[in-house]
């Protein structure tokens, strides 16, 4: 690990402002994805500015019904809040299908939404990775993509996103709340806020240079039953090949997003318009346009079986 200097801030404007000064800086909370990156020497700032003593670590009711998610709340604590068990169930259960006790312990709400991808080639500094070295190559393309993307990929990078809790988040149509390095302040769709790689797969979100993540806020409840499965080669603390996240109303009608296939989560919303047509005319839309390789196009019939599983999941609650 290279040296960095270190400094605790009192407020999320102060915070933002410092990162512009200071070249290198990065934001730190958790540390559960960038402690181990630096390690690696994979991410090399210089300086680390500590968010922790914010007030950002609450989970609170919003006028219009919702849930207003502050940055630093832990993934153990939102996942069993009441309120979020009882009305996006959703989320608790993508939350705890997501990494180990001790890991939820201490990763963040903004940090699960900023973390970087697992693809092998990413974490192996002696292999071509335009994402983490912009122009080098993507040595995954022709390499061993079992676990890689099939679907809004590129010719730079067919790594996919981690996180779970996204999942879920993209399809309860979350929104993020930041403050820039001036104070001012804005709020991003969950759908407009990770990118698709294109060219720059070393761009992963739409957040400006310097801005902090504040708080994700939900929309008032949908009802409707709540589900989030997810495929993986083992049975715990293992990234999915796929996950799928389901909010399915009592006439079949409901919401479907996909872990594991993209850079991204992934929901086509005119996809949705299918769902009283059963999982392949669902899946036939979610995924069109897939370009997987030799190795992961049995995600594509993943897809299919998977979410046949869960629709068939909610017709048991119904």
């Amino acid at each position: 690990m290279r040296p960095f200097t270190y400094l605790r801030v009192k407020s999320p404007a102060e915070a933002a402002a410092l990162a512009a000064q200071v070249n290198g800086s990065r934001f730190i909370a958790g540390g559960t994805n960038l402690l181990d990156l630096m390690k690696l020497d994979i991410e090399t700032p210089t300086h680390l500015i500590d968010v922790n003593g914010l007030a950002l670590d609450r989970i609170e009711a919003t006028p219009e019904g919702g849930l207003r998610i502050g940055a630093l709340v832990r993934n153990t604590d939102l996942a069993a809040d009441a309120r979020v068990r009882k009305d996006y169930a959703l989320l608790s259960r993508a939350l705890l299908a997501g990494a180990s006790g001790q890991l939820r312990n201490k990763a963040t709400t903004a940090g699960n939404l900023l973390q970087r991808t697992r693809c092998p080639y990413f974490y192996d500094t002696n292999q071509a990775c335009n994402k983490r070295q912009p122009g080098s190559g993507c040595a995954a393309i022709g390499g061993f993509s079992r676990s890689l993307g099939i679907i809004g990929v590129s010719d730079a990078c067919i790594a996919t996103h981690p996180s779970d809790m996204a999942v879920a988040m993209r399809a309860l149509d979350a929104q993020v709340e930041t403050v820039r390095p001036d104070g001012s302040t804005r709020v991003i769709a969950i759908a407009d806020f990770h990118r698709l790689p294109g060219n720059t797969p070393n761009i992963e979100t739409t957040l400006a240079a310097n801005e902090l993540i504040t708080a994700v806020t939900l929309p008032a409840p949908l009802g409707g039953t709540h589900i989030y499965q997810k495929v993986r080669d083992r049975a715990s603390y293992a990234f999915a090949l796929i996950s799928v996240a389901a909010v399915i109303q009592p006439d079949g009608s409901g919401r479907v997003a996909l872990g594991g296939v993209a850079h991204k989560p992934w929901r086509v919303e005119t996809a949705e318009t299918a769902m009283p047509q059963g999982a392949k005319a669902v899946a036939d839309q979610l995924l069109t346009g897939a370009t997987p390789t030799p190795e992961n196009a049995f995600k594509l019939t993943l897809v299919e079986r998977t979410l046949a599983s869960v629709m068939a999941q909610a017709r048991t609650h119904a």
